[in-house]
């Protein structure tokens, strides 16, 4: 079963339209309880770095799945929010971060090569497939996929980073570390692109 983690934010049933049209069974994960059946999980988020890990937090949420993830291996999806908060840290808040992926979320807005450019950066995008991540099985050379985002993760280990694309500067957009994923776009609204990625990940 596919979890998609209800925290309080993100599109939850953005991601389990597109499981429906797959084929694949998911549901969302509102209580501990839920989480003990997932063979893969789905952490989605929008908003604020500091305000996601504070719902988080206070969800109950948060210790039963470090346990699936980091005590039992289930593959995880960060997406958006999601993948920034498996980060150690965000330059838009105070509160640390998962760190399950080393690294740091920065804002365009400080970067010199992406300060004026406008902000946010939204629409599409190409990515550069840089690994053989098993997201990008079966996949074109630089897939299109949807972006809305303002803080982009830097990754502490080139080896982490799975693809890249650029605004301004080239920025690490997918990330894998084993068992642990996170995607900078928007699967759930990129079309095939992005149902083919969330397909490879509940499938491979």
């Amino acid at each position: 079963m596919i979890r998609v983690v209800d925290y309080g934010v993100g599109n939850i049933q953005a991601f389990l339209n597109v499981f429906k049209r797959l084929g694949l069974p998911a549901d969302r994960a509102k209580a501990p309880a839920d989480l003990t059946d997932a063979t893969r999980l789905i952490l989605p988020g929008v908003g604020s770095f500091d305000h996601a890990m504070t719902l988080l937090n206070q969800s109950g949420l948060r210790e039963p799945l470090e346990a699936r993830v980091q005590g039992e291996c289930v593959p995880v999806l960060g997406v958006c929010v999601g993948m920034q908060m498996l980060a150690g840290g965000s330059d838009e808040g105070q509160l640390p971060g998962l760190n399950w992926i080393p690294g740091r979320v920065r804002a365009f807005a400080q970067t010199p090569a992406s300060a004026q450019l406008p902000q946010p950066h939204m629409g599409w995008n190409d990515l550069q497939i840089l690994s053989d991540s098993p997201l990008f099985a079966d996949f074109a050379p630089t897939p299109r996929f949807y972006f809305l985002h303002s803080y982009f993760f830097d990754c502490a280990d080139r080896a982490h980073v799975a693809a890249s694309a650029t605004y301004g500067l080239s920025f690490d957009c997918v990330v894998s570390s084993g068992h642990i994923h996170g995607v900078q776009c928007h699967p759930e609204k990129s079309h095939q692109f992005g149902a083919q990625l969330l397909k490879n990940f509940a499938t491979t």
